[in-house]
Protein backbone atom coordinates (compact mmCIF):
# COMPACT_ATOMS: atom_id res chain seq x y z
CA UNK A 1 0.00 0.00 0.00
CA UNK A 2 2.75 2.20 0.81
CA UNK A 3 4.60 1.76 -3.07
CA UNK A 4 1.03 2.72 -4.26
CA UNK A 5 1.34 6.08 -2.97
CA UNK A 6 4.46 6.98 -3.59
CA UNK A 7 3.91 5.62 -7.31
CA UNK A 8 1.00 7.83 -7.46
CA UNK A 9 2.92 11.16 -6.46
CA UNK A 10 4.56 12.34 -9.47
CA UNK A 11 7.92 14.56 -8.53
CA UNK A 12 7.42 17.94 -9.65
CA UNK A 13 10.39 18.84 -12.80
CA UNK A 14 11.51 22.29 -13.09
CA UNK A 15 13.48 23.40 -15.94
CA UNK A 16 16.46 26.11 -16.48
CA UNK A 17 14.18 28.19 -18.22
CA UNK A 18 11.38 28.25 -15.63
CA UNK A 19 14.02 29.89 -12.93
CA UNK A 20 13.05 34.11 -12.10
CA UNK A 21 16.08 36.10 -12.48
CA UNK A 22 17.88 36.67 -9.30
CA UNK A 23 16.99 39.78 -7.47
CA UNK A 24 20.51 41.97 -8.28
CA UNK A 25 19.99 40.68 -11.95
CA UNK A 26 15.84 42.23 -11.95
CA UNK A 27 16.87 45.17 -9.83
CA UNK A 28 19.98 45.88 -12.65
CA UNK A 29 17.33 45.69 -14.78
CA UNK A 30 15.29 48.30 -13.55
CA UNK A 31 17.87 50.72 -12.76
CA UNK A 32 19.36 50.88 -16.45
CA UNK A 33 15.66 50.91 -17.26
CA UNK A 34 14.72 54.23 -15.00
CA UNK A 35 18.53 55.83 -15.72
CA UNK A 36 17.39 55.35 -19.71
CA UNK A 37 14.01 57.51 -19.21
CA UNK A 38 15.01 60.03 -16.94
CA UNK A 39 17.64 60.51 -19.88
CA UNK A 40 15.16 61.01 -22.75
CA UNK A 41 13.36 63.04 -20.08
CA UNK A 42 16.60 65.27 -19.42
CA UNK A 43 16.35 65.50 -23.16
CA UNK A 44 12.96 66.36 -23.19
CA UNK A 45 13.41 68.90 -21.02
CA UNK A 46 16.54 70.95 -22.89
CA UNK A 47 15.36 71.00 -26.16
CA UNK A 48 12.13 72.59 -24.76
CA UNK A 49 13.92 75.21 -23.70
CA UNK A 50 16.70 74.98 -26.22
CA UNK A 51 14.87 74.58 -29.55
CA UNK A 52 13.39 77.14 -30.93
CA UNK A 53 10.11 75.43 -32.48
CA UNK A 54 6.96 76.14 -32.49
CA UNK A 55 4.09 75.65 -29.78
CA UNK A 56 2.73 72.68 -30.69
CA UNK A 57 6.36 70.67 -30.79
CA UNK A 58 7.61 72.30 -27.43
CA UNK A 59 4.43 71.44 -25.62
CA UNK A 60 5.35 67.37 -26.66
CA UNK A 61 9.27 67.97 -25.10
CA UNK A 62 7.49 69.37 -22.30
CA UNK A 63 4.91 66.86 -22.12
CA UNK A 64 7.73 64.50 -22.10
CA UNK A 65 9.54 66.13 -19.20
CA UNK A 66 6.24 66.39 -16.91
CA UNK A 67 4.97 62.97 -17.61
CA UNK A 68 8.45 60.29 -18.02
CA UNK A 69 9.14 60.42 -13.91
CA UNK A 70 5.82 59.25 -13.33
CA UNK A 71 5.87 56.13 -15.70
CA UNK A 72 9.69 56.00 -14.95
CA UNK A 73 9.09 55.40 -11.40
CA UNK A 74 5.66 52.44 -12.19
CA UNK A 75 8.20 51.13 -14.21
CA UNK A 76 11.29 50.65 -11.87
CA UNK A 77 9.11 49.59 -8.90
CA UNK A 78 7.59 46.54 -11.21
CA UNK A 79 8.88 43.50 -10.19
CA UNK A 80 9.17 40.60 -12.78
CA UNK A 81 6.48 37.94 -12.84
CA UNK A 82 6.93 34.31 -13.79
CA UNK A 83 4.86 32.73 -16.42
CA UNK A 84 4.44 29.34 -15.89
CA UNK A 85 6.00 27.04 -18.30
CA UNK A 86 4.53 25.49 -21.65
CA UNK A 87 5.48 21.67 -19.81
CA UNK A 88 3.03 22.65 -16.84
CA UNK A 89 0.44 24.11 -18.82
CA UNK A 90 0.57 21.10 -21.45
CA UNK A 91 0.60 17.94 -18.92
CA UNK A 92 -2.20 15.62 -20.96
CA UNK A 93 -2.16 13.22 -17.97
CA UNK A 94 -3.39 15.80 -15.25
CA UNK A 95 -6.32 14.03 -13.76
CA UNK A 96 -6.50 16.55 -11.05
CA UNK A 97 -10.12 17.63 -9.47
CA UNK A 98 -10.66 21.77 -10.07
CA UNK A 99 -10.05 23.24 -6.85
CA UNK A 100 -13.16 26.17 -7.15
CA UNK A 101 -16.11 25.71 -8.70
CA UNK A 102 -18.67 28.33 -8.70
CA UNK A 103 -22.32 27.63 -8.46
CA UNK A 104 -25.83 29.45 -8.10
CA UNK A 105 -27.94 27.49 -5.73
CA UNK A 106 -27.05 24.79 -3.33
Amino acid sequence: MENVKVWRRRPLVHAVTDAQPSLSEDIGRREKRYLIQMGIRTLCLILAVVVPAPWPIRGLFIAGAIFLPYIAVIGANERQTATPSAFEASDANQNEIPRHRREIGS
